[in-house]
């Protein structure tokens, strides 16, 4: 597992986390969402040893991250993806980085075949794309099979071919009981990927908890009805207490499910086209709790 316990990192006078506790545990794939500026990448790299906390502490398997003698084989890290020499070929950086931690070339053919660079592997990553130099970069999370998995932003600049691979790799590796903790800002597709959510805005954890509560707590939800004799239909479901909007040909109805207002249309004799239950999405929920949390507020052109 991934702890953290009163984990704070400070740099001058800008709290950049804010004493934050959490757990991410195996089996699942643990989303981790914030707005740009929110925390997200200082705690990746605090849970890595790249950045030293100022107080509290982050554990992997309840040790430091530094005291492994052989961290590839504990921790598997996606951080910045082109982090690599560009006059090095895909399958020189991958064996000097399996040389550092008594991982054999076996292995890195292996992984290259994985993440489909098994073709180019000779090729100078200078030369590759930012979806190749992705691939790569999750190759290295890879290299020393670890049980847990830490990616940034894994689908920045794949194609939705890639992109589909990412999301089940992700899946597949918590199936086999690793630990897997995921950050994109690609809410669709993390809604299709994760299990657990971390949000953390300004430094501080607003959210841990399952998908689906998530949704069902941040996200607002109501029933859409469509009938052809809509105004006789808002009066009657007003008249039985349910809070009714029109909008653009529908009635959009808070506060009761389908059944209750499906039966209410049946008792009055009144024909229904449409009767269909909507909730907001990851993105939407994401965008409630985040709201006062975002630092960068950008206008569009006819707000401006």
């Amino acid at each position: 597992m991934i702890t953290a316990r009163a984990l704070t990192k400070t740099y001058g006078e800008t709290t950049a986390v804010d004493g934050i506790d959490f757990t991410v545990r195996p089996g699942l794939v643990t989303g981790f969402l914030g707005p740009n500026g929110a925390g997200k990448s200082t705690t990746m790299r605090m849970v890595i040893g790249l950045d030293r906390p100022t107080a509290g502490e982050v554990r992997v398997n309840d040790h430091r991250y530094a005291d492994t003698p052989a961290p590839l084989r504990e921790v598997g890290a996606l951080l910045e993806a082109r982090s690599v020499h560009p006059g090095r070929s895909a399958l020189d950086h991958l064996r000097w980085l399996a040389a550092t931690n008594g991982i054999p070339r076996s292995r890195v053919d292996a992984v290259l075949e994985q993440v489909g660079l098994g073709a180019v592997a000779a090729r100078r990553v200078g030369k590759f794309s930012l979806g190749m130099g992705q691939r790569l970069g999750i190759a290295a999370a890879l290299l020393g099979d670890p049980p847990v998995i830490v990616l940034d932003e894994p689908v920045n600049g794949l194609d939705p071919e890639g992109i589909r691979w990412v999301r089940t790799l992700a899946r597949e590796l918590a199936a086999e009981g690793r630990t897997v903790m995921v950050s994109s800002h690609l809410m669709s597709e993390m809604a299709l990927t994760a299990d657990h959510l971390l949000v953390i805005g300004r430094g501080r954890i607003l959210a841990d908890c399952s998908m689906s509560d998530f949704i069902s707590e941040h996200a607002a939800s109501y029933v859409r009805v469509r009938s052809p004799q809509q105004v006789v239909l808002a009066e009657t479901l007003q008249a039985r207490g349910l809070a009714v909007t029109a909008y653009d040909g529908e009635l959009r109805v808070d506060g009761r499910d389908a059944v209750t207002i499906g039966d209410t249309a049946a008792a009055a004799g009144l024909t229904l086209h449409e009767l269909t239950v909507v909730s907001s999405s990851l993105e939407e929920a994401f965008m409630t709790l985040t709201a006062d949390s975002v630092d960068y507020h950008a206008t569009t052109g006819a707000a401006a």
